[in-house]
């Protein structure tokens, strides 16, 4: 450790929290520190309060004030790969888990709860799963959980919050539990919510997620805060032992002429305009170039309105609804979940084949009420907009059918994952059906490169 002891008559060499900060009392110098002028002491970001225990042994410690350790009575079983998972992360008590949709990352964080016994706070995106994870918490540790988000603010030595409430919570909550659980970790890297991590002083922290990489390539952010990756596997590493089997097929379809005449002209004005702001399309760091001068240059912003109709064309094309209605007809009897780009299309699909439709503007009771339905099988198929992408609980379907999304990797994973739990003698099929000639089949295969 490089540190300069004061003079005589400074104070006891002293770690405690402040507002997010761990600050350190009775040294000039310290790593992970810089000095504090108006509270004559060391401040360093909270997340590096290990990295200071372990390195200042003689300070008195008064960082950590948590909640008393929970009672637990456990049911929690694990399968193989999970035990895996787990006990690579119990050899650090830090790192990132990396497992498809439906192959139960919930059970790796229950069993370490139940391993640490110590106050636990779960972060997660969503409102239902705040009482996803109330809920296994009780069944499966005993546990009742505390809930905050969606109106509630309940804390107790195991709570449940959402990333939002975190956020506006962080400095209060930094040292008040042992384990952190961040879910869908890969929202952590976000420019807001990455203080939540940075305020927090919890000594024991797991990320789980599965599609870690970010677009922007923020994850990177998460390693100094939450630990690196300590386990990953595939979906097709599972396939067929613990998820179901899978096929991914890929419909090309031809543009009708009205289409294609709309989506020649609006690609047109986009190269035009992309000459006038002397911009090449070569990657998507010069794509995030063209979203940022589109503010102040008229022909950037001529150019991103250009791509974007485009896009819609090739994604909502009425040629899409031909194969859709072939493949409904070919899987009668499947649950089936349709995944869309934009509103318009899926309520066209809802309106067409009166399949129920799930978009951000479903009231709860209404969403409810379609995924009991889709759970015990009075309702076999769902058309959805984005928000069955993640952060959902989804009853089990065999049948993915994508006619729209970008070229994340991420949501094509997580549009896989809700077809993958494993049911005896059924393999599970996700189709892609994309615009021939158009950008959409680059599109499609840069996000397929996320199923390996």
């Amino acid at each position: 450790m490089s540190g300069e002891f004061p003079p005589e008559g400074l104070p006891t060499l002293r770690m405690r929290y402040s507002r997010g900060t761990v600050i350190v009392e009775g040294l000039r110098r310290a790593p992970y520190c810089t000095w504090d002028e108006r509270i004559g002491a060391l401040r360093a970001p909270a997340f590096r309060y290990p990295e200071l225990k372990s390195l200042l042994l003689h300070a008195v410690d008064d960082v950590m004030e948590p909640f008393p350790p929970p009672k637990i009575r456990s049911r929690v079983k694990l399968k193989p790969f999970q035990r895996d998972a787990l006990s690579s992360w119990m050899m650090r008590r830090r790192g990132i888990i990396v497992l498809p949709t439906g192959a139960g990352k919930t059970y790796i964080a229950l069993k370490a709860v139940e391993l640490l016994r110590c106050s636990t706070l779960v972060v997660v995106p969503t409102i239902p799963l705040l009482t996803q994870w109330a809920r296994r918490f009780e069944t499966l540790l005993g546990v009742d959980a505390g809930i905050v988000g969606g109106g509630r603010s309940d804390m107790r030595s195991v709570t449940v919050i959402t990333y939002d409430s975190a956020y506006l919570r962080a400095e209060e909550l930094g040292n008040k539990f042992e384990l952190v659980v961040y879910d869908e970790v890969h929202h952590l890297a976000g420019e807001s919510y990455i203080e939540i991590g940075e305020a927090a002083a919890s000594p024991y922290r797991m990320g789980l997620t599965a599609t870690l990489e970010r677009e922007d390539g923020r994850h990177s952010l998460l390693f100094p805060i939450v630990g690196g990756v300590v386990y990953r596997i595939s979906p097709k590493e599972l396939a067929g032992v613990h998820l179901a089997e899978f096929d991914t097929v890929r419909i090309k379809v031809d543009l009708i002429e009205e289409e294609k005449e709309e989506y020649r002209k609006a690609m047109k004005e986009y190269k035009e305009a992309l000459r006038e702001v002397e911009l090449e399309m070569r990657s998507l760091e010069d794509f995030r170039r063209l979203v940022m001068i589109s503010g102040r240059s008229k022909a950037a912003r001529k150019a991103l309105l250009a791509w974007n109709r485009a896009r819609k064309i090739a994604i909502n094309s009425k040629a899409k609804l031909k194969v859709l209605q072939d493949l409904l007809e070919s899987h009668r009897e499947d649950k089936i979940i349709i995944f869309t780009e934009f509103n318009d299309m899926a309520e066209e699909i809802n309106r067409r084949f009166l399949i129920p439709l799930i978009t951000h503007r479903t009231k709860h009771k209404e969403r409810k009420s379609i995924l009991d339905g889709f759970r015990i099988g009075s309702v076999t198929k769902v058309v959805t907009s984005k928000v069955l992408d993640e952060g959902v609980d989804v009853p089990d379907a065999r049948v993915g059918i994508i006619l729209g999304g970008t070229g994340s990797r991420r949501e094509f994973v997580q549009r896989l994952g809700r077809i993958l739990r494993r049911r005896e003698g059924k393999r599970a099929v996700l189709y892609e059906i994309v615009s021939r000639g158009t950008t959409e089949v680059r599109i499609s295969s840069r996000r397929r490169k996320g199923v390996g």
